[in-house]
């Protein structure tokens, strides 16, 4: 097919691609006939670190990083340029790209930006491998596929249904709009839309930082994918051996208009107008440019030269100190070591293994039907930063789902059948009776009680005979906690009456001793 016909079906392909991502991203948790991790199977980046860190093979993730590596070698980096989702959301924002009067060198480095940043995504390609063999995953956060998948879980999708649920009551009112939104709500609420609406903490820092990665192409064309994506990084080193490569023939006038429609800046003038194919995202954008039909895509078997920006023997060495730093310093953190009474993690999830597991993608949030399990901040410290934590005030385990460990692409939270999940023990509630209604002020409140869905409740009700303010005898029913039944499944806490604090709260089951 020619290149013309390939540059112009590349949007189409791209729209595609993105839509699927969408589309599974939407049905997570639910069965169907591709898995809702795909494009996390065939990222090789967070398969091959996840690998590293636990020093066990994920099948799954082996065949999709050899899928995805096997293709980088044949056709360079046209996962950037085709595939990837967040470079697709950076072709769709406005970008500034070379001008006309801008000399060689400025539209070859990348709009005055020193060749030489060039290296930030290798330092953090290096810096995830290195934290990696540490059994360190944070550096994940990194990923492109984990970056706008969080994105989207965490904040579009959440403000979408927000805006939607708020506008209903008012276009309701209009008689045209009442079939249509009535067959919305029947069809789209639980598969489109989500069933209640999804509410997450970090969500506005979230968006602020996808936003600056989209606000960069006011720099650059594809500024994040030039310069700082590691997945970029890893797929552009492999590119250098690659088998299908740009060249420029010798009727080139050098009219420079290929290298200012390069959306990477790779086109070099001082090199006659050649390509690194490991910046070379293969859009092909080069191609209509060219009068004299001088550049054509074909197969060599030589690698391509080495780059004054590529990564050095030194510059991995600093990667490698900055991640032995920065795991030593996780390590030694107050919330490394302190009390971990209310870190409670999912059915199953077993630390340290989970920390060497968790890539950070946001697919248990997305499946949560609650809204429970949120990104962690501060409570497992820089180590666990956004690993999944159950906050039972936002949102209970329900009993009657196991969809977290169904949907998780790496088994951090494990796979367990619903029987397995309803015995599998997250943490255990206790009582504040300063608080609690019966205990503190001599009122029958049985909600915990009533909420409780083990078959041999874990909450169980004791009577008091006391006296009311007026001299009678009144029965109060208090609230005990069975320990050897609960299974810490916090709807307890979420339903409690009270306001802000629960007067009944889940801790991590090894740390109930340090709260009596």
């Amino acid at each position: 097919m020619p290149a013309k016909t390939l540059q112009r079906l590349r949007p189409w392909v791209q729209l595609a691609a993105f839509l699927l991502f969408v589309g599974l991203l939407i049905a997570a948790g639910k069965t169907g006939w591709l898995p809702a991790d795909l494009f996390f199977r065939l990222d090789p980046l967070t398969g091959l670190a996840q690998m590293l860190a636990t020093r066990q093979i994920t099948v799954t993730l082996l065949i999709g990083a050899a899928i995805a590596l096997v293709a980088a070698l044949l056709l360079g980096r046209a996962w950037c340029g085709w595939i990837c989702p967040l470079g697709t959301a950076l072709d769709w924002t406005p970008a500034r790209r070379a001008r006309p009067k801008e000399n060689d060198s400025t539209a070859a480095s990348g709009g005055g930006l020193s060749p030489r940043w060039r290296q930030v995504k290798y330092f953090l390609l290096a810096l995830i491998a290195v934290a990696a063999l540490l059994g360190n995953l944070t550096f994940l956060l990194f990923d492109p596929i984990t970056i706008i998948y969080r994105t989207l879980t965490t904040a579009v999708w959440p403000a979408l249904n927000a805006l939607f649920s708020a506008s209903e009551p008012i276009l309701y009112k209009l008689p045209p709009l009442r079939g249509p939104i009535d067959a919305l709500e029947s069809t789209a609420r639980g598969t489109l839309l989500p069933a209640q609406q999804p509410l997450y903490g970090l969500n506005v820092l979230v968006a602020l930082l996808f936003i600056g990665i989209l606000a960069l192409n006011a720099v650059r064309a594809r500024f994040w994918c030039r310069y700082l994506c590691p997945l970029g990084g890893l797929l552009g080193l492999i590119s250098k051996v690659a088998w299908l490569r740009r060249t420029v023939g010798d009727v080139c006038i050098e009219c420079q208009r290929c290298a200012r429609a390069c959306p990477t800046g790779t086109i070099d003038a001082s090199r006659g107008f050649a390509s690194d194919p490991a910046e070379c995202i293969m859009c092909l954008d080069c191609v209509p440019t060219c009068s004299r039909a001088s550049q054509h895509f074909a197969g060599h078997l030589k690698p391509a030269a080495w780059r004054s920006y590529d990564p050095s023997r030194r510059q991995f060495l600093v990667s490698a100190g900055a991640a032995l730093t920065a795991v030593g310093l996780f390590a030694a953190e107050p919330a490394a070591h302190r009390d971990h009474a209310r870190l409670i993690r999912p059915p199953g999830a077993q630390e340290p293994e989970f920390l060497s597991r968790c890539i950070r993608c946001g697919i248990c949030l997305k499946v949560c039907p609650t809204s429970g399990l949120q990104p962690s901040l501060a409570e497992a410290g820089w180590q666990g930063l956004w690993t999944p934590v159950l906050m039972p005030r936002l949102g209970h385990c329900d009993f009657a789902c196991n969809a977290c460990g169904q949907a998780c692409p790496t088994a951090a939270i494990p796979p367990l059948s619903l029987a397995e999940k309803r015995t599998a023990i997250i943490g255990h509630a206790y009582i504040d009776r300063s608080r609690c209604l019966p205990w503190a002020s001599d009122r029958n409140c049985i909600v915990c009680e009533e909420m409780c869905p083990l078959p041999k409740k874990a909450i169980v009700l004791e009577e008091a005979e006391m006296l009311s303010a007026l001299g009678e005898k009144v029965i109060l029913r208090r609230p005990h906690v069975l320990i050897d039944r609960c299974i810490g499944c916090g709807i307890c806490e979420n339903r409690c009456p009270l306001n802000s604090e629960s007067a009944i709260r889940v801790y991590a089951p090894t740390d109930l001793s340090a709260i009596g």
